[in-house]
């Protein structure tokens, strides 16, 4: 998934949101089932990722074959319906690059690398990737993950302060760092990674929505893992990513667990 991080704010203003946040509540969230903190809406993350697409479209062109552009758009139709958020201006593009990677914009837009195209071995693996992608969207992963980072922000600069106005007020800053460090490794990155399997058990149930093989996303999965894909990832505390053995796991739980289909809905 593509983090999209908001403009710099002032420490005030992070403290007024927060508050803000706190004044409102969490929040559940239906395709998950998970209370969130969120402290930014989905219309502010989505006029961000516009601009995002452009800056990464520069970078990275759309590969030139129409019939690949028209393969995944053909793909992902479905499942942006099963999606049901008409609000959401969906729209699936093959970016000419090698790396073994996808990723979705909070507006919508979805890139899937050539290189990751050409691993895969059905259209059905192809829709595992983008329902995965399109989870993310439903399950609001976009605006927890960027408010958690200026949740920790915040928390940061107010122990900051208060140490400043004390009689150790020559450790502020190696306080913050601590601090930091603390909130990265033990609420943001353990969130990214519950984010993958979050996002996981949505697409599959997309998918089955979208008369697909939810299977599909076992097999791809198992594909990557022996391509090598975990060979120079870091260890699993360290990462965004779940350790792939532990994510096929999961996800064979997740498509074990989804109705047959004459009971699904």
């Amino acid at each position: 998934m593509c983090s999209i991080c908001g403009p710099a704010l002032s420490r005030r203003g992070l403290l007024v949101a927060l508050s803000a946040a706190g004044l409102a509540g969490c929040s559940e969230n239906a395709a998950t089932g998970r209370r969130q903190l969120v402290v930014v809406s989905d219309a502010q993350l989505s006029r961000m990722a516009s601009a995002s697409w452009t800056q990464i479209e520069a970078r990275t062109p759309a590969v030139r074959d129409p019939a690949i552009q028209a393969r995944l758009a053909r793909i992902g139709r479905p499942l942006a319906e099963a999606a049901r958020r008409p609000d959401l201006d969906w729209s699936f593009t093959v970016l000419d690059s090698p790396d073994l990677n996808a990723f979705v914009l909070p507006n919508g837009r979805v890139g899937f690398f050539r290189g990751l195209l050409d691993l895969t071995r059905s259209d059905d693996e192809i829709g595992a990737v983008l329902g995965h992608e399109i989870g993310h969207i439903l399950a609001r992963h976009p605006a927890e993950r960027v408010s958690h980072q200026l949740a920790a922000r915040v928390g940061v600069g107010v122990a900051q302060l208060l140490v400043a106005n004390s009689e150790n007020a020559e450790f502020a800053d190696e306080v913050g760092a601590a601090l930091g460090l603390g909130a990265q490794f033990g609420v943001i990155l353990p969130y990214a990674r519950q984010h993958e399997l979050e996002a996981d058990r949505v697409g599959v149930g997309l998918m089955q929505k979208a008369d697909m093989d939810p299977a599909a996303a076992l097999t791809f999965w198992e594909r990557m893992s022996r391509a090598g894909r975990s060979e120079n990832r870091p260890p699993e505390v360290l990462s965004t990513h779940p350790a792939d053995d532990r994510r096929i796991a999961a996800l064979r739980s997740a498509v074990a667990g989804l109705p047959t289909r004459r009971n699904a809905g």
